[in-house]
């Protein structure tokens, strides 16, 4: 992901987004969805990300975002400066994240809170005001080295997962190695939403019914178990979008496409990445079924 090798400077120091930053504060919203009954269908389907089966989480996270920093503002004496920051800032959240003491970094490159799980949205807000610090996690592993090698990121993962390779064996494109590297061009998330052109046969037979991202390495984390499914009730999700059918978006319209995915992450993959992808959970529909 070449985006990645932008910003580098920034992505590394806060102070650089907001002059005079002294703070930064991270949230995470675990988006485990709710267990729910497949559709009863004959047709073919594609399974849809767990987190795109909630309404897109950029707007919703600026959301709680502004009115966490509408109630900092109510308690301060000062008018503090906020840079809020969902994605589309190039910061390193997940190093940020550890320091703040939200979790550790797992084998599959996601931050894992012990009670909450690895399927965490994380959001941040820059300030300049001056806040008292947590203490990282785990107190005792301050090392984290993050490189990057063209598509591949390496990062030192935490001594939590040491024994532990399950999600690393579920990786069903082999894009997570034990060496911890982490290979973009074989990430199905990556793949399905981030990617445009074609695929190559190979690799494509391995995506499954994967119609838009995958969530292989999450699940078969051992914290992903016990962890709680996501009580924001304010967070809308949407079931019906755990699966799509193939035919559906295959024939889709852009106009139609526009209407039922504006406010999902579906959206922002576009109408021709998700027909490709249909094309592929079609192909390996047989397989799937069988």
């Amino acid at each position: 992901m070449t985006y990645l090798h932008k910003n580098i400077d920034k992505r590394f120091d806060p102070a650089k987004l907001l002059p005079n930053a002294k703070s930064v504060i991270v949230t995470a919203l675990n988006y485990k969805p709710p267990a729910c009954e497949p559709a009863q269908t004959n047709q073919p389907t594609g399974k849809v990300a767990a987190y795109a089966q909630y309404e897109d989480y950029h707007t919703f996270l600026k959301y709680l975002l502004h009115k966490l920093a509408d109630f900092i503002t109510e308690n301060t004496d000062t008018k503090p400066a906020f840079k809020f920051c969902v994605d589309s800032a190039p910061l390193a959240e997940r190093a940020l994240a550890r320091r703040a003491g939200a979790g550790f970094i797992g084998k599959n490159h996601m931050l894992i809170n012990p009670t909450q799980g690895p399927q965490l949205l994380l959001a941040e807000i820059i300030t300049n005001l001056k806040l008292d610090i947590d203490q990282p996690y785990p107190k005792d592993i301050l090392n984290s080295k993050l490189t990057t090698n063209n598509s591949k990121l390496i990062l030192s993962a935490s001594e939590e997962c040491k024994g532990c390779d399950k999600c690393i064996q579920a990786c069903p494109t082999g894009a997570l190695n034990p060496d911890s590297i982490f290979d973009a061009n074989l990430c199905i998330s990556y793949l399905t939403i981030e990617h445009s052109g074609d695929i190559g046969k190979e690799l494509a037979e391995k995506f499954g019914d994967k119609i838009f991202g995958c969530d292989e390495c999450s699940v078969a984390c051992p914290y992903h178990k016990n962890a709680p499914v996501c009580k924001n009730s304010e967070f809308k999700f949407y079931p019906d979008r755990a699966q799509l059918n193939l035919s559906d978006i295959l024939n889709m319209t852009q106009e139609l496409f526009d209407e039922k995915f504006a406010d999902s992450p579906i959206g922002r993959t576009g109408l021709e990445n998700m027909k490709r992808n249909a094309n592929i959970c079609l192909n390996n529909w047989p397989k799937n079924a069988g």
